[in-house]
């Protein structure tokens, strides 16, 4: 039966025996808690997971285009970790209730999946970097480079599942609530948790020392040709990016030595818990336990801010190394060109119904209307205009087109008009300037026949 512990039930000088038998261990006097600092205000530890989450993503475009898959691997677990501390940080603020229990679940396994992915990461990228530094091998064959893909792919994801699975046999109970911090994975501190739990990271850790000494050794020996040797090799690598990478792995490597060495100190400092048997060890699984910040020792409350804050560290340490390179700065340049073509076609496409759109000119009138003409072009001084320059306009009645097209008539028969360059055959004959006016009567008829057809 689950047993959830609230700050309700502890009393002064009482101490439960749940609590007693967390690796919190909780003063029966709590004169201490007046003497809790506040190490960070609570709302901005999602704020820093949050960041540190983006932090990590600039560099994914090359790197997948790369197929580099220890730096893939180490960009999604950070992404992964300081999402879900984000999350648990807002769930649980102020507050231990016991909710979202799957949730909890699967993020307490990804924090340990977390603890020896990052260290496996770095010890493959410094065994590519030290086989690349060496004269074993002088190029890289499409065969060679998938062989070396598939032993990342198993030491960067197979091992850290492997490893979450195996937490089972030490994990005492559920897991644990921290206010302000949420879920967070419980461990039975004994012998077998300490070889389960932290010699394989701490191994990795050592290997990578161990081969980024062998890859500086290669290049003193080779410093004047290195650059020639890196490109024979096929790799891809400069040595600017060669150096970059190599730098970043020793970095985080003893950053997670640091961490590693801090977390023995505070989890092995009280001695180690009996291994009975397994049945005494999984006899309370089902508990979770709660424990607001006010009932935690100060010494307990600082290393809980530290062992938080490793992540967002381990993100900004990883964005220093690859933000500012080159191919960081181009990648830059692309994402900045890509929005503004963006927003350059969208400011066309909502300027496009002010703009000044073609328009076509309204059907011309079946007569001319207000034929007026240079005297120096003309042998008359009639005014009259040119039938093409008017617009049509549809007349009243048939009646009226009839006395307009006569007075029109009447004016081409004593001036000559340029022929028109536009007329077609279809035309009707009073479109030609020398229309006799024979042909002004016919026109007239048809004009007035087509008015009664209409």
């Amino acid at each position: 039966m689950d047993r959830f512990i609230h700050a309700s039930e502890l009393l002064p000088g009482t101490v439960p025996s749940a609590l007693e038998e967390s690796n919190l261990a909780i003063s029966a006097d709590t004169a201490f808690l007046s003497d809790v600092p506040p190490v960070v205000p609570a709302v901005g530890l999602p704020l820093a997971s949050f960041l540190a989450a983006v932090l990590v993503l600039p560099p994914l475009p090359w790197h997948w285009r790369a197929r580099n898959v220890p730096t893939l691997s180490i960009i999604v677990w950070l992404f992964i970790v300081n999402l879900t501390h984000g999350v648990n940080a807002i769930v649980w603020y102020h507050n231990v209730e016991a909710q979202l229990v799957v949730w909890c679940d699967i993020t307490t396994k990804l924090d340990i999946g977390a603890n020896i992915a990052l260290p496996a990461a770095c010890f493959c990228l410094c065994m590519h970097l030290e086989r690349i530094a060496s004269e074993r091998q002088a190029k890289t064959t499409f065969t060679d480079r998938r062989r070396r893909m598939w032993i990342d792919l198993s030491i960067c994801v197979c091992i850290p599942i492997i490893y979450m699975a195996m937490h089972y046999i030490v994990q005492g109970h559920l897991f644990d609530i921290v206010e302000d911090f949420g879920c967070r994975a419980e461990d039975y501190v004994s012998i077998p948790e300490f070889f389960i739990m932290w010699l394989l990271p701490i191994l990795f850790c050592l290997g990578t020392f161990v081969l980024s000494g062998l890859a500086f050794v290669h290049f003193l020996r080779r410093r004047a040709i290195f650059a020639r040797h890196l490109a024979n090799s096929t790799s891809g690598l400069t040595p600017t990016r060669y150096f970059r990478l190599m730098a970043m792995s020793l970095v985080e490597m003893f950053w997670a030595v640091v961490v590693i060495a801090i977390t023995l100190y505070f989890n092995y400092r009280d001695g180690l818990r009996p291994w009975i048997s397994w049945a005494n060890v999984h006899s309370d699984f089902s508990r979770i336990g709660q424990f607001p910040t006010v009932l935690i020792p100060t010494t307990e409350l600082r290393w809980t801010y530290f062992l938080w804050w490793t992540t967002p560290v381990s993100a900004c340490l990883f964005f220093v190394f690859f933000a500012f390179g080159a191919d960081a700065v181009k990648e830059y340049g692309a994402i900045i060109d890509w929005i503004r073509t963006r927003l350059s076609r969208r400011r066309q496409h909502v300027a496009v119904p002010d703009a000044q759109l073609p328009s076509f000119r309204q059907a011309e009138s079946s007569r001319p209307r207000h034929i007026t003409f240079d005297a120096s072009k003309t042998h008359s001084d009639s005014t009259c205009s040119s039938p093409m320059d008017a617009k049509m306009d549809y007349p009243e009645s048939p009646s009226t087109a009839c006395s307009a097209m006569s007075a029109d008539c009447e004016c081409l028969r004593t001036s000559e008009v340029p022929s028109d360059p536009f007329a077609s055959s279809e035309s009707p004959s009073y479109f030609v300037a020398t229309s006799p006016p024979t042909q002004c009567a016919e026109t007239l008829s048809q004009l007035s026949h087509t008015f009664h057809a209409v």
